[in-house]
């Protein structure tokens, strides 16, 4: 509308339409879908499986259930139903609940209509306004559905009135979208007031009844032990939630990837270039893989895609930081960067608690990372060429590298072990001495995992006896 109506009666007269929550969500859903727009373009993986059984409860009409382990965008497909509703849409003026113009159903609105009738002031509010989303440990019935409020009950306001009610979240998001995440972690007594509002549209707040003809769309997350878990969830609830939606990990690396290239938060520094081989990306996803697959890791909680994002931003930062020390105008991850994943991983990778060995998360991070890095060495590395890279190393001949090591002296590395050149010209090893330091130090360590070379590391940036006691920095892994 060129000029937006400021009453009620200048509403009608424009014949603004009246419609529900859910039937607006599906007309702007299929204005998208006709000319085949991507619905949700930062979404990846999902195209062939989520969004489409996504896109039908919509167009069903349905409250909607994300099943998933943590970390698998369940809560950003939850917010990205915003771009949905309208960008503006009127509401009495000064209404806590967003009431529609045509038919309030708060009492305080209900009597400005009968009193003002096309008088009525409006206002329009946006699309942000309208999305809610709460977390469930700890949420109340008062904090969802609403309360007494003692300083209306004080102005005179009867107890058993609508008057004295101070609203909840839910009320608050009428004509809008309100999530829930971690469902089956909320109290019994506030997932009955779901089922009622689900089902009955019926609010109770401290035995007062209070019937609410709420337009809105219910959106839950939860991870799938926990929902089919028998006690965590009532089953009037379940039943009466529209569509059960499963969520996943990337199906593929690659997919993985783009999701580390699309989140990770870089800096940008105009004095140092920042360079990341393909293969260091592809350890730093590959991680999270074998962490999925881990028997020491809960599989139940899951491996979020946070560990990836987070941990390509430390190898990262690192690289940077070493770019700064040596004065060096290039920044390119290396093996030795990977020391300082521990710091991103922490807390991400949950051990099986019902595993007997005596092993703690750095341990399992370690042998991870190991798995990771051998299987990116295997793809890049031709194995009829890598059966010939037979080391010379006899007597006391060793070499060494670590983090701080200037990317100048891997020349003269290569000259001691001149066999690995073909590896790392293989690897684009030409590129710059900054590079080529990464390619060296790639190749160095895919041979030891190889079982080419052995190696020792002189100091650790833990003690894996006893993960809680630093040790000092890691400074030098040795190679030999």
């Amino acid at each position: 509308m060129s000029s937006k109506p400021s009453t009620l009666g200048e509403l009608k007269a424009a014949q603004y339409p009246d419609f529900t929550v859910k039937q607006e969500l599906e007309r702007n859903l299929i204005k998208k879908i006709q000319p085949g727009e991507n619905l949700f373009p930062k979404i990846k993986g999902f195209e062939e499986t989520v969004l489409p059984q996504l896109t039908n409860a919509l167009l069903s009409h349905h409250d909607i259930v994300l099943l998933g382990e943590k970390g698998q965008a369940k809560s950003r497909l939850m917010r990205s139903l915003v771009q949905f509703l309208d960008e503006e849409i009127p509401v009495v003026k000064g209404c806590e609940i967003h009431d529609h113009p045509y038919h309030p159903i708060c009492a305080a609105c209900r009597k400005k209509l009968a009193a003002q009738g096309d008088s009525l002031e409006i206002e329009w509010i946006g699309r942000e306004q309208r999305y809610g989303e709460r977390l469930s440990p700890g949420t109340k019935i008062a904090d969802l559905i609403g309360d007494l409020d003692p300083a209306k009950v004080a102005a005179g306001n009867p107890l058993a009135s609508e008057e004295a009610i101070h609203f909840g979240l839910i009320p608050r998001m009428n004509r809008g979208i309100f999530a829930i995440n971690e469902l089956p972690d909320l109290e019994y007594l506030v997932q009955v007031a779901l089922f009622n509002i689900l089902e009955e549209r019926d609010i109770q707040v401290r035995g007062y009844p209070i019937r609410f003809d709420l337009d809105l769309i219910l959106l839950f997350t939860a991870n799938p032990e926990e929902y089919t878990r028998a006690g965590k969830i009532i089953t009037q609830l379940k039943d009466r939630i529209g569509a059960e939606i499963r969520t996943h990990y990337p199906l593929t690396r690659e997919l993985g990837i783009e999701i580390i290239r699309q989140e990770a938060r870089l800096p940008q520094d105009e004095n140092i270039k920042l360079i990341v081989p393909d293969f260091m990306t592809e350890i730093i996803e590959q991680i999270t893989i074998e962490a999925r697959k881990s028997a020491y890791v809960n599989q139940k909680s899951g491996v979020s895609a946070r560990l990836s994002i987070a941990n390509y931003e430390t190898m990262i930062a690192n690289a940077r930081r070493r770019a700064y020390v040596l004065g060096e105008s290039e920044a390119v991850p290396r093996i030795s960067d990977l020391n300082y994943l521990y710091t991103s991983s922490s807390g991400k990778i949950e051990l099986d608690p019902f595993r007997e060995e005596t092993v703690n998360e750095f341990q399992v991070f370690g042998k991870i990372m190991d798995k990771a890095i051998l299987q990116v060495f295997k793809e890049h590395m031709e194995k009829e060429h890598l059966e010939l890279v037979m080391p010379d190393m006899s007597g006391e001949k060793h070499i060494r590298v670590s983090e701080m090591t200037p990317a100048a002296q891997y020349k003269e590395l290569i000259s001691q072990l001149p066999v690995i050149w073909e590896p790392v010209h293989q690897l684009n090893g030409k590129n710059s001495e900054v590079y080529q330091a990464s390619c060296v130090e790639f190749v160095l360590e895919g041979l030891h995992l190889s079982g080419k070379l052995s190696r020792g590391k002189v100091g650790e940036f833990f003690d894996y006896q006893t993960p809680s006691k630093p040790k000092a920095r890691a400074k030098e892994k040795e190679q030999d």
